[in-house]
């Protein structure tokens, strides 16, 4: 599988800067929120956030590529995958595509580690998540 698309919309004038092409800020909120539809494809879900198992994943180190501009009117897809499964981490890779295209106009790395959010410390990853998370690592980085 590797790649699961975890956020698509049309890029707004408001999410552009005085460049006239996508704001850095709503690159990284796309992948915020594509991070938590992935985690939740993974097993742990908004009520685990909340009022279950208390965990989440962290973002603790991240790389980026801007490839193109994006620009208002353009419909962008994420999709996010696994580069990596450690035993307190995982690194998420996103790619942001312009839909008309299909350019991948922007990739990221994001490192996280899986957070005890009582304790806030970094835990082991459960095994059905580990488990889930196999489906998604990535093969073939280029």
């Amino acid at each position: 599988m590797a790649f699961l698309e975890t956020y698509r919309s049309v890029v707004a004038p408001a999410d552009c800067d005085h460049l006239g092409h996508m704001n850095v800020s709503r690159y990284f909120a796309a992948c915020s929120d594509g991070t938590i539809a992935f985690q939740t494809a993974l097993g742990l879900g908004p009520s685990d956030l909340r009022n279950g198992r208390k965990l989440s994943f962290a973002v603790v180190h991240a790389e980026s590529d801007f490839k193109s501009e994006i620009l208002a009117g353009e419909v962008i897809i994420l999709q996010t995958g696994i580069e990596r499964l450690g035993s307190k981490s995982v690194v998420f890779r996103h790619r942001l595509i312009r839909a008309e295209d299909d350019f991948i106009a922007f990739e990221t790395s994001f490192q996280c580690v899986l957070l005890d959010l009582e304790n806030r410390r970094a835990m082991e990853l459960p095994e059905g998540i580990r488990e889930k998370a196999q489906e998604f690592l990535i093969k073939d980085l280029d």
